[in-house]
């Protein structure tokens, strides 16, 4: 089965509707997207910004960047670009954008204070930065539970170095973004379910796309292997609902502005 791949603007349809109004795009405004994947952030900050702004979306899956170019020709925006490249080091035009978005794209830097501080020198003094990031691993459903269930009788995920919680502890955000260079740093939770599929079999396909599952089966036995793909499967089943199979979850939208280069 091939991995669609609206499937992360799906998941995160009731989460995108937070991150849009605080955002805020204002007509004219330029605006760069980091970790755009298929573009639904960017294209939606470029109708926003109307004919006289701009959007560029940054990713580094080409395949996400397909699908996205693909979408704004579709809707027919000329005012929005794509660009295959690592947010973190590539060379944006300095001091070019009103506004940095990124949903969910930011917490696999590297080194994020060198990340954000080549984010920042993209951005007009007095630019605004939003992103969405995860909160805490405990108050993310998604994480423990389909993690609780492959992770009985198989090697549970890595959480070191940069991984989706890297940015869930608010003293850690304001340290980093106050380091490279931001000033006014504010989270604000935000607490929707994310939507995994229609129903069992599209969340678990989505699930097994995800999570590896292939992976870390791998090493196991065909009854241990049946009985870890079982327990999965059991938990899919008690998160489906009329509306779908849904899991609890909480992120925070983060906020702050950059500083002018004298102040630093």
């Amino acid at each position: 089965m091939t991995f669609d791949l609206g499937f992360y603007d799906a998941e995160l349809r009731l989460h995108n509707e937070h991150f849009r109004a605080a955002s805020d795009i204002r007509p004219n405004e330029h605006v760069l997207d980091v970790g755009c994947g298929a573009g639904q952030t960017t294209r939606q900050a470029a109708q926003a910004a109307g004919r006289g702004g701009s959007a560029l979306g940054v990713d580094v899956s080409e395949v996400m960047l397909e699908q996205a170019r693909r979408l704004a020709n579709e809707e027919q925006l000329d005012n929005v670009t794509f660009e295959c490249a690592d947010a973190q080091t590539f060379p944006f035009p300095a001091s070019r954008f009103d506004i940095c978005l990124s949903r969910f794209g930011t917490m696999f830097f590297a080194d994020p204070v060198a990340a954000f501080v080549n984010v920042g020198r993209a951005l007009q003094p007095g630019a605004r930065l939003v992103m969405l990031v995860w909160a805490q691993r405990d108050r993310n459903e998604w994480a423990t539970a389909i993690d609780e269930a492959l992770s009985w009788e198989t090697a549970p995920q890595s959480t070191n170095g940069p991984n989706a919680f890297s940015l869930a502890d608010p003293t850690t955000v304001d340290r980093i973004l106050t380091d490279a260079g931001f000033d006014v740093v504010q989270l604000a939770a935000v607490r929707e379910p994310v939507y995994y599929g229609a129903g069992i079999e599209d969340a678990y396909a989505a699930v097994l796309h995800l999570w590896k599952v292939e992976t870390r089966l791998a090493r196991l036995d065909a009854t241990t292997a049946g009985r870890t793909l079982g327990r999965l499967r059991a938990t899919i089943e008690a998160h489906n609902s009329e509306a779908g199979v849904r899991f609890d979850s909480e992120a925070w939208i983060v906020s702050a502005i950059n500083r002018p280069r004298s102040d630093r």
